[in-house]
């Protein structure tokens, strides 16, 4: 009679299997799990391309298992980040990721005819490339179903705003990989400025995300929703004026080449390179820029109860 009653409960989730969500994190798992099968079977990969892709399928299919039985077991809530701001951020990153393998794998490994005559192999590299499109869009469902609905207060992830960062940091990674093949930037002071403001943005942007899912965004001596939009503003003028100088000093006949030369290799060749940090600055610049608008307009919680 001196005992204190058990609270009622169940120790596991069962909503984290049988809801929408569940259903979509188990295509997860299904999905990565086939596709890390095929390419160990038969399908192979090879060289930085082959690495790559392989690294995604791993690496997303190693955090979904692990995102999914923290779920399934409640214990998510014991560990020492905002839960809901980190799985809608992975969400968003891993369907990128899967978007960038997926083009990427068939371009390098998936020729118009049977290698040497080795159809076995052709036919599991298709398998792999239908398999890694079709589980972008388990990823982009969760995305969709933890996003914040309109009127409600969240977590800043699962917000547009919070999701573009996402997105802006992917974009900055592409343009790191491009300038890796090139290191021609260092000829002019204009061209380094450029990569100095890829990285300051890229850096905030990391920042930014991380004090999110860690949940420490309260710790900050100043309001962070007025940091992010200060921020935002600053890396829109940024990215412009890198939008502007970046072509000049790489296109322009002072002091580039305005045409591919013939004589460069393709997937090596620094004037690609060059194109795609400038197709991929204006990205940003966009991204950013509709990011500044949106954070004008929402509201979340900015401490590490969501």
């Amino acid at each position: 009679s001196g005992t204190t009653p058990r609270k009622s409960g169940h120790y596991l989730n069962k909503a984290a299997v049988l809801s929408p969500l569940g259903a979509a994190r188990m295509c997860q798992l299904f999905l990565g799990c086939s596709i890390m099968a095929l390419v160990s079977h038969g399908a192979g990969y090879s060289a930085s391309y082959g690495v790559f892709c392989m690294f995604v399928w791993c690496f997303c299919f190693a955090v979904t298992l692990v995102a999914f039985a923290l779920d399934v077991t409640r214990l998510h809530s014991c560990m020492p980040i905002s839960w809901d701001n980190f799985t809608v951020a992975f969400a968003m990153l891993a369907t990128l990721m899967y978007i960038t393998a997926t083009v990427v794998y068939p371009v390098y490994f998936l020729e118009s005819e049977c290698p040497d005559g080795d159809c076995a192999a052709w036919g599991y590299r298709i398998a792999v490339t239908v398999c890694s499109g079709l589980c972008c869009f388990p990823y982009g469902a969760e995305v969709i179903l933890t996003r914040a609905k309109p009127g409600a207060v969240v977590g800043y992830m699962a917000t547009v705003s919070g999701l573009l960062k996402v997105v802006q940091g992917y974009v900055a990674c592409i343009i790191f990989g491009a300038l890796a093949n090139d290191e021609g930037y260092t000829e002019y002071e204009a061209t380094q400025y450029c990569v100095v403001v890829y990285s300051l943005c890229f850096t905030l942007t990391l920042v930014v995300v991380a004090l999110t899912v860690s949940g420490r965004t309260a710790a900050l001596p100043f309001p962070f929703d007025r940091f992010v939009v200060v921020y935002t503003f600053f890396a829109v003028i940024l990215y412009l004026s890198t939008a502007l100088i970046w072509p000049i000093f790489s296109f322009d006949q002072k002091y580039g080449t305005s045409a591919r030369p013939e004589d460069c290799p393709r997937g090596v060749c620094p004037w690609d390179s060059k194109l795609v940090v400038a197709v991929f600055t204006n990205v940003n610049m966009l991204l950013y820029f509709v990011d500044l608008v949106y954070s004008q307009r929402i509201r979340f919680v900015s401490n590490s109860a969501v």
